[in-house]
């Protein structure tokens, strides 16, 4: 017997809905997702704070093992909450941005606040535009499902699903390190 998942793609998340279940709350990076404007920004600042105070408890070491475990765990909770929404890569998902950003915090600090601000202005710029390789991969994810689909998707369907929301602000992020690294090697040269 399969279990039936409620598919509406008129849901418009609210507060009550995100915070009802574990997987939306996560998704939407703990209501971060909700604001009207700018959801991946405010999702991204908020990544940013978190990452700022929880350095004082938490190694770069376990950083990197939180990013991991997040990511495969997002692969779910991205895929299954995108469904419950009917849409491939709901703006209000923000986990992708979060994880994202923490790995390229976790990689250049300690870094001063112009470092950080740079970071965060590239990965943004990254992730919204999505040139090159980045939308590439992007459209590539978004066109292999076919969301017009009325059955609910099986797990393997779902992980992918979230793979592919994930996988975009993966690309980003490495495209904000490659930068951050050749300006720093720029500046070290003509210094």
């Amino acid at each position: 017997m399969t279990q039936e998942l409620k598919i509406n793609s008129s849901i418009e998340p609210t507060a009550k809905w995100v915070f009802s279940r574990f997987e939306r709350m996560l998704a939407f990076g703990l209501g971060t997702g909700l604001s009207p404007i700018a959801p991946g920004t405010v999702g991204t600042l908020w990544a940013w704070a978190v990452f700022l105070l929880g350095s004082y408890f938490l190694s770069i070491e376990s950083w990197l093992w939180l990013i991991a475990c997040g990511s495969l765990l997002g692969c779910w909770v991205c895929g299954k909450v995108s469904e419950e929404l009917g849409k491939k890569d709901y703006g209000g998902i923000v986990w992708d941005e979060i994880l994202a950003f923490w790995l390229i915090l976790a990689i250049v600090m300690p870094a001063n606040l112009v470092t950080q601000t740079f970071a965060f202005a590239l990965f943004r710029f990254f992730d919204a535009v999505k040139p090159g390789l980045i939308g590439v991969i992007d459209r590539h994810f978004k066109n292999l499902e076919n969301q017009n689909s009325i059955t609910p998707s099986s797990p393997k369907e779902i992980l992918w699903r979230g793979f592919g929301i994930i996988v975009d602000d993966f690309a980003a992020a490495f495209f904000t390190l490659l930068i951050i690294v050749l300006s720093q090697t720029l500046l070290k040269y003509f210094s």
